[in-house]
């Protein structure tokens, strides 16, 4: 027996072609199939379709691992290599042949392009009807040829699919497919179907650009006599403006949402809402989108990506999130981004800083922005809106301020924001205009976490030192 796996429990595979990075369209349709297994207790299975030898490196496979590992959709038992199956493909074909489902065509590029512009001249279909499908084996000529399916040519094909309902195909339109190539290699159609039946897929999860092939690969279940999936095409993804899904509105791989600072959890939540809903809920655990799942809450109609709903989304899993967890994160997006290392030091003062670091930000390359000041050696260097509020008042303002913090009794939050008070009163000020050139001195930034607890995790001594130094401009 050829099978890979064979049981009847839900099997869901994704199906790539290594392209040199996964995209985020077929990050979606993984993690449909990620979530139908998970759902149902079944398994979810990886296939490389590296079949194209000239596009398919090592490289472009290993980009496709990444990008599933991490989006943390991980597969169960070894990935495939389709390419390596090929055998088996052919073999099947064959089987076929001997089935009398399939026979041997040795039409020629020029018979064939010649039978179609008189169809099209006539106004008929260029439907190319093979003389060879019932000629006697005898009359075979010894020459190249290409073995074909025997389609029928009456009736329909129907599929009742998942998502997209019953869908039926009049067998007149559907030609007799091409299995082998006259050198004996199979067509990417029988590959895929002798691959998901010897991997006991049970469910084809994949984009609505795929419903076609459906009707040609039932043919072929049909024909083996193998037990037919269910199908489930899911709607494609559109940009804000609802066109076709391309680089501008965001058709990246999913390693550039990486390097963007969005977290894994955070785009599969995001990508779970492309296409599918659990009510009106939008912000989920991933735990909870494996308890709500099924292919009978997937929509019909295209999908929108709004990368504002992705950042908000973001946001909001990085509030959620631990500060230690945040602070890992931050580790690998550094290390993939192939930056320096946040030194032991630093780490500390932003583990207790995050608190205030992740209630502003809406991607880690935020938090790492607003965590300058807790990196950064002085002197610091402001950007243009901090340089804009240490005027030549402000330093001295600064300056004051400066006196009265150096004899803080305590440095905690609740006794500093007293002594800023009780300055700005005295100065006639309201505290934000206090507050604000201290933000721009302490972290050389417009915005940051409160002042007070920047001033609490920088400590008293480097914090006074910033201060006089912006003081003295």
């Amino acid at each position: 027996m050829n099978d890979i796996s064979r049981d009847t429990s839900v099997v869901t595979r994704f199906a790539p072609s290594p392209t040199g990075f996964l995209h985020i369209g077929g990050a979606r349709t993984a993690l449909f199939n990620w979530l139908f297994a998970r759902r149902n207790g079944g398994r979810f299975v990886l296939r490389i379709e590296d079949t194209d030898r000239e596009r398919s490196t090592p490289e472009a496979t290993e980009a496709i691992f990444e990008g599933m590992r991490w989006l943390g959709l991980e597969w169960d038992g070894d990935a495939i290599s389709q390419f390596s199956r090929v055998d088996r493909h052919a073999e099947v074909a064959h089987e076929l042949l001997a089935r009398g489902a399939a026979y041997k065509c040795f039409a020629t590029k020029e018979e064939i392009d010649a039978f179609r512009e008189k169809a099209k001249a006539e106004g008929r279909p260029p439907l190319f009807l093979s003389p060879w499908r019932d000629a006697d084996p005898s009359t075979h000529p010894d020459a190249p040829y290409v073995v074909r399916l025997r389609a029928p040519r009456d009736g329909e094909t129907v599929v009742e699919d998942a998502v997209q309902g019953r869908v039926a195909w009049k067998n007149e339109t559907l030609d007799d497919l091409i299995l082998l190539r006259s050198d004996g290699t199979p067509v990417y159609m029988l590959a895929v179907v002798v691959d998901d039946h010897d991997m006991g897929v049970t469910h084809v999860i994949r984009g609505d650009d795929h419903r076609t092939n459906a009707a040609r690969q039932s043919l072929i279940y049909h024909a083996m006599a193998w037990p037919t999936p269910v199908f489930a095409h899911i709607p494609l993804i559109h940009g804000p403006d609802g066109a076709k899904l391309s680089k501008r509105h965001g058709a990246l791989g999913v390693e550039a949402y990486r390097d963007m600072g969005y977290l894994p959890e955070a785009m599969r939540n995001y990508l779970a809402r492309l296409g599918w809903s659990h009510g009106d809920d939008e912000f989920f655990t991933t735990d909870q989108a494996v308890a709500w799942f099924g292919l009978d809450s997937v929509g019909k109609s295209p999908a929108r990506f709004d990368f504002a709903k992705l950042e908000n989304l973001n946001g909001q899993h990085m509030r959620a999130a631990s500060d230690t967890d945040l602070l890992t994160q931050i580790d690998a997006l550094l290390a993939a981004q192939q930056k320096p290392a946040i030194p032991p030091l630093a780490r500390e003062k932003m583990l207790a800083a995050m608190p205030g670091l992740k209630e502003r930000a809406k991607t880690l390359n935020e938090l790492i922005d607003s965590a300058y000041y807790l990196l950064a050696e002085r002197p610091l260097q402001p950007d243009e809106k901090a340089a804009k509020l240490l005027t030549t008042e402000a330093r001295a303002l600064l300056g004051r301020l400066t006196t009265h913090l150096q004899n803080a009794s305590e440095w905690s939050v609740s006794g500093l924001e007293e002594i800023v008070r009780a300055f700005a009163e005295a100065e006639g000020l309201k505290l934000g205009k206090v507050a604000q050139p201290m933000r721009a001195a302490l972290t050389a930034r417009a915005v940051s976490p409160g002042v007070f607890d920047v001033l609490e995790v920088l400590g008293r001594e480097e914090s006074l030192a910033r201060l006089v130094e912006a003081a003295d401009g």
